[in-house]
Protein backbone atom coordinates (compact mmCIF):
# COMPACT_ATOMS: atom_id res chain seq x y z
CA UNK A 1 0.00 0.00 0.00
CA UNK A 2 1.42 3.69 -1.02
CA UNK A 3 1.04 6.04 1.94
CA UNK A 4 2.44 9.05 0.26
CA UNK A 5 2.43 10.63 -3.24
CA UNK A 6 3.94 12.87 -5.04
CA UNK A 7 4.26 14.42 -8.74
CA UNK A 8 7.63 14.92 -10.57
CA UNK A 9 7.85 16.97 -13.63
CA UNK A 10 9.97 16.49 -16.39
CA UNK A 11 11.70 19.08 -18.48
CA UNK A 12 13.66 18.22 -21.32
CA UNK A 13 16.67 19.67 -22.34
CA UNK A 14 17.56 17.87 -24.93
CA UNK A 15 15.63 15.94 -27.58
CA UNK A 16 14.77 12.68 -25.88
CA UNK A 17 13.90 9.38 -27.47
CA UNK A 18 11.99 6.93 -25.50
CA UNK A 19 11.20 4.06 -28.00
CA UNK A 20 8.96 1.56 -28.94
CA UNK A 21 11.02 -0.35 -30.81
CA UNK A 22 11.06 -0.35 -34.41
CA UNK A 23 7.95 -0.09 -36.78
CA UNK A 24 6.89 -0.12 -40.12
CA UNK A 25 6.18 2.96 -41.62
CA UNK A 26 7.55 6.41 -43.16
CA UNK A 27 9.59 6.71 -39.16
CA UNK A 28 11.48 3.26 -38.38
CA UNK A 29 12.40 4.07 -34.66
CA UNK A 30 9.15 6.06 -33.26
CA UNK A 31 8.81 7.45 -29.95
CA UNK A 32 5.93 6.21 -26.88
CA UNK A 33 2.78 7.46 -27.27
CA UNK A 34 -0.58 6.71 -25.43
CA UNK A 35 -3.25 5.12 -27.45
CA UNK A 36 -6.06 6.58 -27.10
CA UNK A 37 -4.97 10.68 -27.49
CA UNK A 38 -1.80 10.21 -29.70
CA UNK A 39 0.09 12.22 -27.08
CA UNK A 40 4.09 11.54 -26.55
CA UNK A 41 4.21 9.72 -22.93
CA UNK A 42 6.90 8.01 -20.70
CA UNK A 43 6.59 4.74 -19.63
CA UNK A 44 6.66 4.55 -15.45
CA UNK A 45 9.01 1.52 -16.01
CA UNK A 46 11.59 3.83 -18.13
CA UNK A 47 11.57 6.50 -15.56
CA UNK A 48 12.42 4.06 -12.49
CA UNK A 49 14.89 2.38 -14.42
CA UNK A 50 16.60 5.51 -14.64
CA UNK A 51 16.79 7.15 -11.63
CA UNK A 52 17.50 4.05 -10.10
CA UNK A 53 20.72 4.10 -12.49
CA UNK A 54 21.52 6.97 -11.38
CA UNK A 55 20.55 7.45 -7.54
CA UNK A 56 23.92 6.85 -6.35
CA UNK A 57 25.67 8.91 -8.80
CA UNK A 58 23.44 11.56 -7.85
CA UNK A 59 24.28 11.29 -4.48
CA UNK A 60 21.99 8.39 -2.90
CA UNK A 61 22.95 6.72 0.15
CA UNK A 62 25.16 3.72 -0.74
CA UNK A 63 23.71 0.43 0.61
CA UNK A 64 19.79 1.70 0.02
CA UNK A 65 19.52 0.91 -3.69
CA UNK A 66 17.71 -2.41 -3.21
CA UNK A 67 16.03 -1.15 -0.21
CA UNK A 68 13.81 1.23 -2.17
CA UNK A 69 13.96 0.24 -5.71
CA UNK A 70 13.39 -3.60 -4.99
CA UNK A 71 16.18 -6.28 -5.64
CA UNK A 72 18.02 -7.55 -8.98
CA UNK A 73 15.92 -10.09 -10.68
CA UNK A 74 17.44 -13.73 -9.86
CA UNK A 75 18.30 -12.43 -6.40
CA UNK A 76 17.98 -14.86 -3.64
CA UNK A 77 16.51 -12.37 -1.26
CA UNK A 78 13.05 -11.70 -3.58
CA UNK A 79 10.78 -8.05 -2.17
CA UNK A 80 9.13 -5.35 -3.77
CA UNK A 81 10.33 -1.86 -4.12
CA UNK A 82 9.15 0.95 -2.00
CA UNK A 83 9.11 3.55 -4.42
CA UNK A 84 7.02 3.59 -7.69
CA UNK A 85 7.15 5.87 -10.74
CA UNK A 86 4.11 6.20 -13.23
CA UNK A 87 3.60 6.88 -16.57
CA UNK A 88 5.04 10.62 -17.65
CA UNK A 89 1.98 12.51 -19.43
CA UNK A 90 2.18 15.51 -21.93
CA UNK A 91 1.45 19.04 -20.51
CA UNK A 92 3.09 21.51 -22.97
CA UNK A 93 5.21 21.05 -26.27
CA UNK A 94 7.04 23.17 -27.54
CA UNK A 95 5.76 24.50 -31.71
CA UNK A 96 8.01 26.80 -34.09
CA UNK A 97 5.97 30.64 -34.17
CA UNK A 98 6.36 33.27 -36.41
CA UNK A 99 7.07 35.31 -32.90
CA UNK A 100 9.04 34.45 -30.10
CA UNK A 101 10.64 31.76 -32.06
CA UNK A 102 8.66 28.77 -30.24
CA UNK A 103 5.63 28.89 -27.80
CA UNK A 104 4.60 26.22 -25.23
CA UNK A 105 1.39 24.68 -27.03
CA UNK A 106 -1.61 23.03 -24.82
CA UNK A 107 -5.53 22.17 -24.96
CA UNK A 108 -7.62 21.95 -22.68
CA UNK A 109 -7.45 17.70 -22.11
CA UNK A 110 -3.79 18.07 -21.23
CA UNK A 111 -4.38 20.87 -18.56
CA UNK A 112 -7.29 19.07 -17.11
CA UNK A 113 -5.10 15.82 -16.88
CA UNK A 114 -2.67 17.41 -15.49
CA UNK A 115 -4.63 19.41 -12.53
CA UNK A 116 -6.41 16.20 -11.84
CA UNK A 117 -2.81 14.33 -11.33
CA UNK A 118 -1.78 17.07 -8.76
CA UNK A 119 -5.33 16.81 -7.26
CA UNK A 120 -4.75 13.22 -6.59
CA UNK A 121 -1.17 13.50 -4.69
CA UNK A 122 -2.74 16.30 -2.58
CA UNK A 123 -1.42 18.98 -4.23
CA UNK A 124 -3.14 22.00 -4.16
CA UNK A 125 -3.43 24.31 -7.50
CA UNK A 126 -6.08 26.66 -8.27
CA UNK A 127 -5.82 27.00 -12.28
CA UNK A 128 -8.85 28.38 -13.65
CA UNK A 129 -8.63 26.33 -17.15
CA UNK A 130 -10.56 28.41 -19.69
CA UNK A 131 -13.28 26.66 -22.03
CA UNK A 132 -11.56 25.26 -24.97
CA UNK A 133 -11.24 27.01 -28.16
CA UNK A 134 -12.83 26.03 -31.44
CA UNK A 135 -10.56 24.20 -33.95
CA UNK A 136 -8.69 26.65 -35.91
CA UNK A 137 -9.09 29.00 -33.19
CA UNK A 138 -6.15 29.78 -30.17
CA UNK A 139 -6.28 31.41 -27.00
CA UNK A 140 -2.66 33.10 -25.93
CA UNK A 141 -1.23 34.31 -22.55
CA UNK A 142 0.62 37.32 -24.41
CA UNK A 143 -0.86 39.68 -27.11
CA UNK A 144 2.44 40.18 -28.57
CA UNK A 145 2.68 36.47 -29.70
CA UNK A 146 0.48 37.95 -32.77
CA UNK A 147 0.48 39.18 -35.79
CA UNK A 148 -2.53 40.94 -37.22
CA UNK A 149 -4.83 39.18 -34.62
CA UNK A 150 -3.73 35.98 -35.74
CA UNK A 151 -0.83 33.62 -34.42
CA UNK A 152 0.87 31.54 -36.86
CA UNK A 153 2.60 28.04 -35.86
CA UNK A 154 4.66 26.26 -38.56
CA UNK A 155 2.87 26.81 -41.11
CA UNK A 156 -0.63 27.22 -39.78
CA UNK A 157 -2.92 30.25 -39.04
CA UNK A 158 -5.19 30.94 -35.95
CA UNK A 159 -7.91 33.05 -34.78
CA UNK A 160 -6.67 34.28 -31.35
CA UNK A 161 -7.68 35.70 -28.56
CA UNK A 162 -5.93 36.60 -24.97
CA UNK A 163 -6.65 34.52 -21.71
CA UNK A 164 -5.46 36.02 -18.73
CA UNK A 165 -5.83 32.63 -16.78
CA UNK A 166 -3.27 31.22 -19.12
CA UNK A 167 -1.05 33.82 -17.39
CA UNK A 168 -1.25 32.08 -14.09
CA UNK A 169 -1.10 28.71 -14.95
CA UNK A 170 1.70 29.61 -16.92
CA UNK A 171 3.49 31.03 -14.05
CA UNK A 172 2.50 28.40 -11.84
CA UNK A 173 3.96 25.38 -14.26
CA UNK A 174 7.35 27.68 -14.73
CA UNK A 175 7.57 27.71 -10.50
CA UNK A 176 6.66 23.80 -10.35
CA UNK A 177 8.44 22.13 -13.59
CA UNK A 178 11.58 24.42 -13.83
CA UNK A 179 14.73 24.73 -11.47
CA UNK A 180 14.75 28.09 -9.81
CA UNK A 181 18.39 28.29 -10.21
CA UNK A 182 19.45 31.42 -12.42
CA UNK A 183 20.38 29.27 -15.85
CA UNK A 184 16.91 28.93 -16.27
CA UNK A 185 15.10 32.08 -15.37
CA UNK A 186 14.94 32.96 -19.30
CA UNK A 187 12.66 29.61 -19.91
CA UNK A 188 10.33 30.42 -16.59
CA UNK A 189 9.47 34.05 -17.67
CA UNK A 190 9.33 32.74 -21.34
CA UNK A 191 6.78 29.99 -20.01
CA UNK A 192 4.76 32.81 -18.29
CA UNK A 193 3.87 34.42 -21.21
CA UNK A 194 4.48 32.14 -24.60
CA UNK A 195 1.34 29.54 -23.28
CA UNK A 196 -0.55 28.70 -25.99
CA UNK A 197 -3.75 26.90 -25.81
CA UNK A 198 -5.34 25.05 -29.07
CA UNK A 199 -8.16 22.66 -29.19
CA UNK A 200 -7.93 19.71 -28.41
CA UNK A 201 -7.36 18.43 -32.03
CA UNK A 202 -5.04 20.94 -32.89
CA UNK A 203 -3.11 20.05 -30.36
CA UNK A 204 -2.84 16.22 -30.86
CA UNK A 205 -1.97 17.16 -34.17
CA UNK A 206 1.24 18.80 -33.48
CA UNK A 207 2.13 16.46 -30.83
CA UNK A 208 1.97 13.85 -33.48
CA UNK A 209 3.92 15.88 -35.97
CA UNK A 210 5.94 18.61 -34.97
CA UNK A 211 7.90 16.31 -33.19
CA UNK A 212 11.98 15.95 -34.10
CA UNK A 213 12.76 13.24 -36.29
CA UNK A 214 16.25 12.74 -37.14
CA UNK A 215 17.95 10.36 -40.52
CA UNK A 216 20.71 8.55 -39.43
CA UNK A 217 23.06 6.43 -41.55
CA UNK A 218 24.79 3.01 -40.73
CA UNK A 219 28.20 3.73 -42.03
CA UNK A 220 30.41 0.47 -43.27
CA UNK A 221 33.69 -0.14 -41.10
CA UNK A 222 35.55 -1.47 -44.36
CA UNK A 223 34.76 1.01 -46.86
CA UNK A 224 33.97 4.10 -44.58
CA UNK A 225 30.65 4.60 -46.38
CA UNK A 226 27.11 4.64 -46.20
CA UNK A 227 25.67 0.55 -45.85
CA UNK A 228 23.34 -0.62 -48.83
CA UNK A 229 19.72 0.27 -47.04
CA UNK A 230 21.57 1.60 -43.85
CA UNK A 231 19.58 5.03 -43.76
CA UNK A 232 16.81 5.00 -40.76
CA UNK A 233 14.69 7.56 -39.12
CA UNK A 234 14.37 7.98 -35.76
CA UNK A 235 12.07 10.28 -33.75
CA UNK A 236 12.31 12.10 -30.89
CA UNK A 237 10.51 14.27 -28.17
CA UNK A 238 12.08 18.05 -28.86
CA UNK A 239 13.92 19.96 -25.91
CA UNK A 240 11.60 22.06 -23.68
CA UNK A 241 8.93 19.99 -23.48
CA UNK A 242 7.30 19.78 -20.26
CA UNK A 243 5.51 16.45 -18.69
CA UNK A 244 4.26 15.47 -15.57
CA UNK A 245 4.28 11.81 -13.74
CA UNK A 246 3.02 10.43 -10.43
CA UNK A 247 5.16 9.29 -7.22
CA UNK A 248 4.39 6.75 -4.96
CA UNK A 249 5.94 5.63 -2.03
CA UNK A 250 5.39 2.88 0.60
CA UNK A 251 7.40 1.85 3.76
CA UNK A 252 10.43 -0.50 2.79
CA UNK A 253 9.45 -3.98 2.08
CA UNK A 254 12.36 -6.09 3.18
CA UNK A 255 11.30 -7.88 5.96
CA UNK A 256 12.78 -4.87 8.51
CA UNK A 257 9.86 -3.52 11.01
CA UNK A 258 10.02 -0.06 12.71
CA UNK A 259 10.93 -1.98 15.82
CA UNK A 260 13.29 -4.40 14.72
CA UNK A 261 15.43 -2.68 12.32
CA UNK A 262 17.65 0.62 12.82
CA UNK A 263 17.48 1.49 9.09
CA UNK A 264 13.80 0.79 8.63
CA UNK A 265 12.14 3.32 6.58
CA UNK A 266 8.49 4.57 6.66
CA UNK A 267 6.99 5.98 3.56
CA UNK A 268 7.69 9.59 4.16
CA UNK A 269 11.76 8.55 4.40
CA UNK A 270 11.17 6.96 1.47
CA UNK A 271 9.85 9.79 -0.58
CA UNK A 272 12.42 12.45 1.02
CA UNK A 273 15.05 10.22 -0.09
CA UNK A 274 14.24 9.76 -3.60
CA UNK A 275 13.44 13.95 -3.71
CA UNK A 276 16.50 14.69 -2.14
CA UNK A 277 18.40 12.48 -4.84
CA UNK A 278 16.39 13.55 -7.91
CA UNK A 279 14.68 16.76 -7.80
CA UNK A 280 16.32 19.13 -9.77
CA UNK A 281 19.07 17.05 -11.21
CA UNK A 282 19.60 16.49 -14.78
CA UNK A 283 18.35 12.61 -15.42
CA UNK A 284 19.49 10.87 -19.20
CA UNK A 285 16.42 8.22 -19.61
CA UNK A 286 15.68 6.66 -22.65
CA UNK A 287 18.25 5.81 -25.83
CA UNK A 288 20.95 7.46 -27.72
CA UNK A 289 22.45 8.40 -24.81
CA UNK A 290 25.86 8.55 -25.92
CA UNK A 291 24.77 11.20 -28.39
CA UNK A 292 23.39 13.56 -25.91
CA UNK A 293 19.79 12.55 -26.09
CA UNK A 294 17.68 11.96 -23.32
CA UNK A 295 18.52 14.75 -20.93
CA UNK A 296 16.02 16.08 -18.62
CA UNK A 297 15.60 18.04 -15.40
CA UNK A 298 13.38 16.40 -12.90
CA UNK A 299 11.09 18.21 -10.06
CA UNK A 300 9.44 16.29 -7.69
CA UNK A 301 6.10 18.62 -5.75
CA UNK A 302 4.93 17.34 -2.72
CA UNK A 303 1.47 18.79 -1.19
Amino acid sequence: MFEKQAAMFLYCVSPVHMGTGQAIGVIDNPIQRERHTGHPCFAGSGIKGAVRHNFELLGGEPGTLTRLFGPDAGSSSLHAGAVSFGDAQLVALPVRSLKEGFVWATCAQALWRARRLLDLVGIRNDWKIPEPPADGQCLVADPQLLYDDKLHLEGFEYQAKTAEALKQIGADLAAKAMPSDPGCAYFREKLKKDLVMLSDTDFTFFAQHATLVEPHVRINDETGTADEGGLFYTENLPPESILIAPVLASQVRDGSTRSGAEEWYDAAAVLAKIKNVVDGKLLQIGGDATTGRGLVIARIVEA
